[in-house]
């Protein structure tokens, strides 16, 4: 995936109403900033900026588009608007809450509810280092999935696909409650206008269509991606990229060494199936695949002693991995695969 090689607009920035207060993530296709309105309530603010087709240097508020890239960037500008206009209409707790959007320094920007807490993806690679053992427990993988894929439904049910899945976009709040973040529609109509911005996707993530305009996409795409999701929790790293497991597929013999090594056989029956790499083979639905999950994790626990809340139990997993982070060393490597 393509870095952020633009200048952040500067902190103190007045924006639409809102004064920036810091820049808190980037991407290639965009910069996130930590925003207050006049009362002083934060939100985030999403600025869309594609580092392959717009340049902004430090100082400057607008940034320079080429004229070979107008159109593919306008293109860009009117699907994020869109995506912004529909995330708008979904009101899901483990969905982002888009609350407005607007235009300026001749750009989109896109105004969400603010959370504190961490992507999952930091919590598997904080968590990968302690031991051999599966990266993250199976029955945090139903806790945090289950409600993703809740989400998930909900944005389906508006006709808005995600595209981009992963353990970076899923981001554990301070309770231990998933939510779903950055969706792909502006990369999706970006696409659509040519080469020069292709691929799309991440790789290890992105399900086998992706990597080609002619196949269709449906929920069955975000379908893959979960499944990928969960095998990097369990694993973690991510899966083999699609297009890679077509000329030879090394994701069976580790989903079986998974099983040898004491896994729940029935989730990674799951997670097999969530990855088939011919999308009719797939779960069509989430409802389908969410329903899977649930009765795996019923299995599980059934005959049981009563166990703590969810969350409460999430959340003190999660804030054990916190306290570690001042006594480790060394640079976090990504949840993504290198080309």
């Amino acid at each position: 995936m393509a870095s952020q090689t633009n200048a952040p607009l500067p902190d103190g920035l007045e924006i639409g109403g809102y004064r920036i207060v810091r820049r808190i993530a980037s991407g290639g296709f965009s910069i996130v900033y930590q925003v207050e309105d006049e009362q002083g309530e934060s939100y985030a603010l999403k600025e869309f900026l594609p580092s392959s087709l717009v340049r902004r240097r430090p100082g400057e508020l607008v940034a320079a588009v080429s004229e070979a890239s107008e159109v593919t960037f306008r293109n860009g500008l009117k699907c994020f608007f869109e995506e912004g206009r529909a995330l708008a209409q979904i009101f899901h707790p483990n969905v982002v809450r888009v609350l407005n959007f607007f235009r300026a320094n001749e750009t989109v920007y896109m105004v969400m509810a603010y959370e504190q807490g961490r992507s999952l993806q930091e919590v598997v690679l904080r968590h990968r280092r302690r031991n051999d053992q599966p990266v993250m427990a199976e029955r945090h993988i139903a806790r945090v999935f289950d409600p993703v894929m809740s989400g998930l439904r909900e944005v389906h049910a508006n006709r808005l696909l995600h595209l981009d899945i992963k353990p970076a976009n899923i981001y554990i709040r301070m309770d231990g409650s998933p939510l779903l973040l950055d969706f792909g529609a502006a990369r999706r109509g970006l696409d659509t206008d040519g080469p020069k911005l292709f691929p799309m996707y991440t790789p290890g993530f992105a399900a086998p269509e992706l990597y080609r305009r002619t196949l269709a996409r449906g929920p069955w795409s975000d379908i893959y991606s979960l499944g990928a999701s969960m095998f990097a929790c369990l694993t973690g790293t991510p899966p083999q990229p699609a297009d890679q497991r077509e000329l030879d597929d090394q994701i069976s013999p580790k989903l079986e060494k998974l099983v040898a090594d004491g896994a729940n056989a029935a989730l990674i029956d799951l997670i097999a199936w969530c990855l088939k790499l011919n999308p009719i083979e797939r779960p069509q639905s989430v409802f389908t695949l969410q329903r899977s999950l649930r009765r795996i994790a019923l299995d599980k626990s059934s005959g049981g002693a009563k166990s703590a809340p969810p969350t409460r139990k999430l959340r003190r997993w999660l804030d054990t991995i916190a306290t570690r982070r001042a006594t480790e060393t060394g640079d976090d490597v990504t949840l993504t695969n290198s080309r």
